[in-house]
């Protein structure tokens, strides 16, 4: 089969298109046909080697944590899911990702993929959309009724809180650039400002900070924040800032990969209440170019990667 690999770390020009063995389910395995998998900033930063200590990863390495896909093969002991199956997943990130024809996933990470959207495009879903979930709701406990800033809510994580905090009954107040300040607003928020810490007519219950901002306009986040309420940080290089005299907690989110979750998501779009947003589709060949766009900041929205030309259009 073909898989984008790299076999040492570096910048982008070290991932290479290539022949490699279809794998073989082991134990509480499947294998997916991969309908698509998409870039994620996590995937540049593995690749270029920044992320040895938290996520070490076996070279060479296969990148792409979403899949989407159709479950090719069974490993012994596999109830969950059937050959047939078109499922979706959050890969673990240690393992071999879904840039590749084929890939292994544990079946228990898995959940049935949505069935209003093509199948390729849920595998745009997973980890920015469990990362929106688990800020909102494990991390700030988020209820109908509070006040929420998302700040730098132009991205694809930020379009997904935008969503689900709307969904959830909070009024949703964002930060972006002029470029997508109409694309937030389509998506749900009642209010938004430009980059920086906006000047609020109210406090605010939670912040979740999308942004890598610097460490003084980060802990400045805290000044819009009520007594007693949060900041959920994702830029986790950068300590969350709290506030201790006024019960101001910072909670550093790293995401997990949740199938509970991630069905839940998955009930949404197929409801109507969640959609999933798809900036472009490259092939799987074109995949050391994306990651060479992101390297520049060059890259915008969520791009799907697809192995098969089919998909394309």
């Amino acid at each position: 089969m073909k898989a984008v690999r790299f076999h040492e770390y570096g910048t982008p020009d070290v991932l290479r298109y290539e022949d490699v063995e279809q794998p073989v389910p082991a134990a509480g395995e499947v294998r997916i046909r991969v309908a698509a998998t998409s870039f994620n900033p996590v995937d540049g930063n593995i690749r270029a080697g920044f992320m040895q200590g938290p996520i070490p990863v076996t070279l060479p390495h296969t990148p792409g944590v979403d899949v989407a896909g159709t479950v090719d093969a069974l490993g012994e002991g596999v109830d969950r899911v059937r050959a047939g199956d078109q499922v979706v997943g959050f890969l673990p990130m240690t393992g071999a990702g879904a840039a590749a024809e084929y890939v292994l996933a544990p079946a228990d990470l898995l959940t049935a993929a949505p069935t209003s959207i093509p199948l390729a495009d849920a595998g745009g879903l997973p980890l920015v959309g469990l990362t929106a979930w688990q800020a909102l709701f494990d991390h700030a406990e988020l209820t109908a009724g509070q006040r929420v800033l998302i700040n730098g809510a132009s991205g694809a994580v930020g379009g997904y809180a935008v969503q689900l905090a709307k969904h959830a009954g909070a009024h949703v107040i964002a930060t972006a650039g002029p470029l997508s300040s109409a694309r937030v607003r389509t998506a749900g928020a009642d209010e938004v400002f430009g980059h920086g810490v906006p000047e609020l007519s109210a406090l605010v219950d939670v912040v979740l900070n999308l942004a890598p901002v610097d460490p003084m306009e980060l802990a400045a986040l805290t000044s819009v924040v009520r007594d007693g309420g949060i900041v959920v940080n994702t830029t986790v290089w950068m300590p969350a800032p709290s506030d201790e005299e006024r019960g101001v907690r910072g909670v550093n989110l790293f995401v997990n990969s949740d199938a509970a979750q991630l069905a839940e998501l998955v009930n949404l779009v197929d409801s109507g209440a969640l959609y999933v947003d798809i900036a472009r589709r490259v092939p799987l060949a074109g995949l050391p170019a994306l990651h060479a766009q992101a390297a520049e900041g060059a890259l915008s929205g969520k791009v799907l990667v697809l192995p098969s030309a089919a998909s394309l259009s």
